[in-house]
């Protein structure tokens, strides 16, 4: 082995435990995996109630005061706008059927969520399907939603 090689290793061997401290979340059991599909799971079901009950606070307590969302348009709301639309009734992603769900978690304290829902173009009265993706944080304890996107998709063939 030359000199080279034996530095490159224990430069790479004394970096090693710090590289693994970095990421803790990589050693997530799965039963802490699925406690926290079930809150994410949890968030959901809080949205739509707090929607039935036209609850503004609980609303806004749900979206992270940072939280934008971009429609397939390319327009960005931010949550003041998503909270109107939710209470509006307008056809949003968080409330439209699931027709696939993935929770992905990346870390104990970030949940990325992605779907395929149908969503009613109100002004067409047609219906389109729309993969979407919602990332959620937890902030002093709590889950948030951070930021959400939507794609409308093309016409199945």
């Amino acid at each position: 082995m030359t000199r080279r090689s034996v530095l490159l290793l224990a430069t790479v061997l004394a970096a090693l435990p710090a590289a693994l401290a970095a990421h803790p979340h990589d050693m997530l059991t799965a039963d802490r995996q699925g406690q926290i599909e079930q809150q994410i799971m949890q968030v959901r079901s809080a949205l739509r109630g707090a929607v039935e009950r036209n609850d503004v606070a609980a609303l806004r307590a749900l979206y992270a005061p940072g939280f934008t969302h971009t429609h397939g348009s390319g327009k960005v709301d931010g949550r003041d706008a998503r909270t109107v639309a939710l209470l509006a009734g307008e056809p949003v992603i968080e409330l439209a059927p699931v027709e696939e769900l993935t929770i992905r978690i990346p870390h104990a304290d970030t949940a990325i969520v992605t779907g395929r829902s149908p969503v009613l173009n109100r002004a067409e009265n047609r219906t389109y399907d729309f993969r979407w993706m919602q990332v959620y944080v937890r902030v002093g304890g709590e889950w948030q939603i951070a930021a959400s996107q939507a794609t409308r998709l093309g016409p199945s063939v």
